[in-house]
């Protein structure tokens, strides 16, 4: 007979997880909180406009290539390569740098403020490479069952790193860079895992590497959410059913396993293996009531930022923007010192503003732009009150309109905003982080909540919170090693 198997979450990692255990034979059924699935994968339609809520484009297509060739299936969605990769602008000047794959048109744009850009960039991506090379298949894509297995892998990465994991992102860019320009610049990934380039390990520079060389950055027909589509049709087409709007708030257990897991109606739902595709650490302390998941436990550890987060509608085109833009401002040390504690650090935001249709014209109506402004603030624990949403949002539009010549702020026939409050309750993120918790040094791997349950020996996690951490191929590859603990489990019983 089948196993059967309740998903609780039907975010990208349960969606994932659930279409290889379907293809196995499992009877799979997924709970989903909300009214729709996809969790931080999601998207906005109002007013006409079509709009990403969470990730605007994806990088290593080859993990979901991988993906689909496990599950025997064709992509469920179509994808195209950005290039440049995104643009940047400061505000102490007109000029927008572009992020160009190609280094030698990229080194033109920094031919006055770092005069030899190319062969410093070519040496800082040699040595992001070799980092990407020798970790990622090694300690990235493993299973871990104790912090001992965890350094034993550890070890067998080359020791010529090891000086690396001493540094932070912005020390290691600045041995191969001297301009502020170049360095802020090339530190921008570090806030693609919800942290500051001072307090990221220099170890994720090997981004770089995947951002320029190895595989680039992508995004998807139709806008992100199509991901979500795809998997779930061909769910359907294996008899998954999904169940929305139904939250679960406790559990029965006996001898060791968990019987059923119980919604917000007392209904419970009973399967041989539960998988939770919510918060590994949220989940464990708010449902399992663990004490070492307790929130105030959950507040001594490192979070991501929490994001601000606005949709826009305009009724005009903005051809001078491009479909990915960073705008900084002048105190970029200060900004990030204060980003995650200082209410303060407000007043002159850091943004991102992804324009969705300028690729994706189906996204809005004719004539007319959908934008997604994203901007690091602190989470819950710093910054409580959002009373000045409005303020925040207005002064941020107006600096985005003065960056690109054009006042937006009579243009603007759609507008939604999403602050930490709302996406702490939303999607159940501890005080509204958005990426959930942080890679710091002691909490990747096997210092990161584990994919399988300390007390339960059916309950396994999958997502952005437990291994190997935040980011769309990251949760891929989290389905993967998820799905191999299941079958390691189902081959004992």
């Amino acid at each position: 007979m089948a196993k059967s198997v309740i998903i609780v979450g039907a975010g990208l990692g349960g969606l994932a997880t659930a279409l290889r255990l379907a293809k196995k034979g499992y009877k799979v059924e997924i709970i989903e909180k909300n009214g729709n699935a996809g969790g931080r994968v999601n998207r906005l339609k109002k007013d006409g406009f079509t709009f990403d809520t969470g990730p605007s484009f994806f990088s290593m297509s080859y993990e979901f290539k991988e993906f689909a060739k496990d599950c025997n299936i064709q992509l469920p969605f179509k994808y195209f390569e950005l290039d440049p990769l995104y643009t940047v602008n400061f505000r102490r000047s007109p000029k927008t740098y572009y992020l160009y794959k190609d280094i030698s048109r990229l080194a033109e744009q920094f031919r006055d403020t770092e005069p030899d850009f190319e062969d410093k960039m070519r040496r800082y991506l040699r040595k992001s490479g070799r980092l990407f090379h020798d970790t990622v298949d090694v300690v990235i894509k493993s299973n871990y069952d104790s912090v001992l297995h965890y350094l034993l892998t550890l070890m067998k990465v080359n020791p010529v790193h090891l000086p690396v994991m001493f540094r932070n992102f912005w020390q290691q860019v600045s041995r191969y860079f001297k301009s502020e320009d170049a360095v802020q610049i090339l530190s921008l990934v570090a806030f693609f895992l919800g942290r500051t380039p001072f307090d990221t390990s220099s170890v994720y520079t090997l981004l770089s590497y995947t951002e320029f060389m190895h595989d680039g950055y992508f995004n998807v027909e139709g806008g992100m959410y199509k991901i979500i589509e795809g998997i779930v049709d061909e769910l359907k087409k294996e008899n998954v059913k999904i169940t929305y709007n139904t939250e679960i708030k406790d559990f029965s257990a006996t001898d060791g396993r968990v019987e059923s897991v119980v919604d917000q109606h007392n209904r419970e739902w009973r399967a041989d293996i539960i998988v939770i595709n919510a918060d590994a650490a949220v989940f464990r302390g708010q449902v399992f009531r663990r004490p070492e998941f307790s929130a105030e436990r959950l507040d001594r550890k490192s979070w991501t930022m929490g994001p601000l987060t606005m949709y826009l509608g305009i009724r005009s085109k903005l051809h001078m923007v491009n479909h990915h833009n960073y705008y900084l401002g002048d105190n970029f040390r200060e900004y990030a010192d204060k980003v995650f504690r200082s209410p303060d650090s407000l007043q002159k935001p850091y943004y991102y503003v992804n324009v969705l249709s300028g690729q994706n014209p189906d996204c809005a109506p004719e004539g007319a732009e959908s934008l997604f402004f994203v901007c690091p603030v602190p989470d819950l624990r710093f910054k409580s009150d959002w009373s000045d949403r409005d303020q925040v949002v207005d002064s941020i539009i107006d600096d985005f309109s003065v960056r690109i010549g054009k006042d937006i702020r009579p243009l603007i026939v759609s507008r939604t905003v999403y602050t930490p409050v709302d996406w702490q309750d939303q999607f159940n993120l501890h005080r509204g982080s958005g990426l959930g918790l942080a890679h710091d040094m002691l909490q990747i791997g096997a210092f990161r909540p584990k994919n399988y349950d300390e007390l339960f020996k059916n309950v396994f996690y999958v997502g952005a919170s437990t291994i190997p951490g935040t980011g769309l191929p990251m949760v891929i590859i989290s389905s993967k090693l998820a799905f191999r603990r299941i079958e390691e489990y189902s081959a004992k019983i």
